[in-house]
């Protein structure tokens, strides 16, 4: 039997992995296998870096699939015009899906004593019930459920119902509401507005603050290809003392022209006479670099707590729409939280404004 294994879909995942495993102590190192998952991620050369740094008993990559790849999955998710006939579907979608899935699935998750898991609303999280497997859910971004909580939100009408079937298996529901999920890790209840008995607090920042120099090494080494660059550019910015050093945190929001006009107009709001650093969000596919020229673009995928473990970053301001993870920035000012407001203007509220219609 194997100890751990994580299973992660974003570079975020990938670093709170890193985080429980230093919290262990060095004597556990090596022991837990990492999971990257091809599904909604392109990882780039993130595993041959971890290989090398051998800190992992294993990395490994996972074929899962979205449901539209299997075609007989579409008619069960019509809407039928009542709950039973809906339910009936549902209940037979949990089931297939689970069993497409398993072609792609492989990895014996039954050797491993814990098995944490980042985003098991993905497929992984059907296959894990249906081979009746527990597991450890994971908060998918820090504060995240405080803006978005998926399981609410996807299951609106007859919630606790759909909470009973999916305790006893019929369904799957993510976020803690499945039956094998033994509990799921967040890093604060209190911000939260709805809660979820299976939720157990475990906050991000002790742990971040626990990190010896060798485990910030290891973790800055595995995510930044060269920090000495990274560093470099903000210190010779930082030399010049006539201007603040302002950082926008892009995310793949709306559409490719109207996320440009929302930078845009950060930009011309809060960032005039200053010099300003991009760095873009990993899934962000927006050319930063081509769109903003005159503009700093931290280039390279990495989540942005590690560059907390940077020495010598330092800004001014902080600027983001939705990304919860700028209250952890410890080289930062000023922060300057948009949100909800801010997106009004760009689209349709109900496209953001999740937990205001659960």
């Amino acid at each position: 039997m194997k100890d751990r294994i994580y299973v992660c879909h974003t570079y975020y995942h990938v670093y709170v992995a890193f985080l429980k495993e230093f919290a262990l102590g060095r004597e556990h190192r090596g022991e837990a296998t990492m999971v990257l998952s091809r599904l909604s991620n392109d990882f780039g050369q993130l595993k041959q870096r971890m290989d090398k740094l051998c800190f992992w008993e294993e990395v490994r990559e996972l074929n899962e699939k979205r449901d539209d790849y299997f075609p007989d999955l579409a008619p069960l998710k019509e809407d039928r015009g009542n709950i039973v006939k809906n339910m009936i579907a549902r209940m037979k979608f949990t089931k297939l899906y689970a069993q497409f899935e398993e072609t792609y699935i492989d990895i014996d998750f039954t050797q491993y004593k814990d098995i944490y898991v980042f985003c098991d609303s993905d497929p992984i999280g059907y296959y894990l019930n249906y081979k009746k497997i527990p597991y450890h859910a994971m908060e998918d971004g820090i504060n995240c459920l405080k803006i978005f909580d998926a399981a609410r939100f996807d299951n609106r009408g007859h919630f606790k119902l759909k909470v009973f079937m999916a305790s006893l298996n019929l369904i799957f529901i993510q976020n803690g509401y499945s039956k094998y999920c033994i509990d799921m890790e967040i890093n604060d209840r209190e911000c939260l507005k709805y809660d979820c008995p299976k939720y157990v607090v475990v906050p991000r920042k002790p742990l971040e603050q626990a990190l010896d120099a060798k485990a910030k090494e290891i973790i800055v080494r595995s995510f930044v290809e060269d920090a000495d660059v990274l560093l470099a550019q903000v210190a010779r910015a930082a030399r010049d003392t006539q201007m603040q050093n302002v950082l926008i945190l892009t995310e793949p929001l709306c559409d490719l022209a109207v996320r440009k006009q929302i930078f845009d107009d950060i930009i011309e709001e809060y960032c005039r006479g200053c010099r300003i650093f991009i760095k873009p969000h990993p899934r962000d596919v927006l050319d930063y670099e081509r769109m903003y020229p005159d503009q700093i673009v931290i280039k390279g995928k990495f989540p942005l707590e590690v560059m907390n473990l940077i020495e010598g970053i330092h800004f001014h301001r902080a600027i983001s729409v939705f990304t919860q993870s700028i209250y952890s920035m410890e080289f930062v000012d000023e922060i300057v939280f948009l949100g909800e407001d801010f997106m009004d203007k760009y689209e349709d509220p109900s496209i953001h404004r999740y937990n205001d219609q659960i």
